[in-house]
């Protein structure tokens, strides 16, 4: 859980001396400000316990919510509600929300599944996604300031994930999943070490940055301003779809070539 609290804290340090004015910055995300993202991460880390320690009552959440109808927009309306706390308040709330949480999952035992709004999934997994959603909208706040966050190896947790759901992007957007697994070759941030993720002998092969790729399925950055190259017809057609988190196919972001 190393890993999570330190990619948390990273964020933390990008806005803990915010002022209310720069809380309400807009970011990215469309109609999403700086408090909308932090207002989500803490929504998310809060549910996220839920799932840990009452299995039943999120359960039950879930299945109301979908009963209800109110199971679309989840997400947006959970983020407004929050942003219009005081900033003070919700960096309070979110620093002990992620702690406790952290906490909770390192006490989770072995081989437990834990509940959630698509299939359920162990601790290690919780904290794995919780690290791609803590660096991705990380990444939309320091846009937001301007500012540049520079890559460490906590990336790794973000790319696996990205390889995991390749068959999820597929599905999400109602295609057919290929029937042979990909190769995914990325250099490191430091450069040093290539991570690697399928069989050698692919005939499907995705290759780049692990920042660019870690982008790329997030849906941080356009396809087209990203340095992914690809081997095979399935392979380049997964770029244009690749999607890591939860929900229905994402917008992604603009070319920066078509904002000029």
């Amino acid at each position: 859980m190393g890993d999570l609290t330190a990619e948390s804290d990273a964020l933390d340090d990008l806005v803990a001396n915010l002022t209310d004015e720069q809380w309400a910055m807009p970011t990215p995300a469309a109609g999403w400000t700086i408090a909308h993202q932090i207002g989500h991460l803490l929504w998310t880390d809060r549910t996220s316990l839920f799932s840990v320690t009452d299995p039943e009552g999120f359960s039950a959440m879930v299945a109301e919510a979908f009963a209800s109808g109110e199971a679309e927009g989840y997400v947006d309306r959970a983020a407004q509600a929050e942003a219009q706390r005081p900033p003070a308040d919700l960096l309070v709330d979110w620093r002990e929300t992620r702690a406790k949480l952290a906490g909770a999952l390192c006490a989770v035992p072995d081989g437990t599944k834990l509940l959630w709004f698509g299939p359920s999934m162990s601790a290690s997994s919780m904290a794995t996604a919780r690290i791609m959603e803590t660096w991705a909208h990380g990444l939309d706040v320091a846009d937001a300031l301007g500012v540049t966050v520079e890559p460490t190896e906590r990336l790794r947790h973000v790319a696996h994930i990205g390889a995991r759901t390749r068959d999820f992007a597929y599905l999400v957007n109602g295609k057919q999943v290929p029937a042979e697994p990909f190769r995914y070759e990325l250099k490191s941030p430091t450069g040093a070490d290539e991570w690697t993720w399928g069989p050698e002998d692919a005939s499907n092969v995705v290759r780049g940055s692990a920042l660019d790729f870690c982008q790329l399925v997030t849906q941080r950055r356009h396809p087209a301003d990203l340095d992914i190259t690809t081997t095979g017809d399935d392979a380049a057609e997964w770029v244009g779809i690749a999607q890591c988190f939860a929900g229905p196919p994402g917008t992604g972001r603009e070319a920066k070539g078509d904002q000029q």
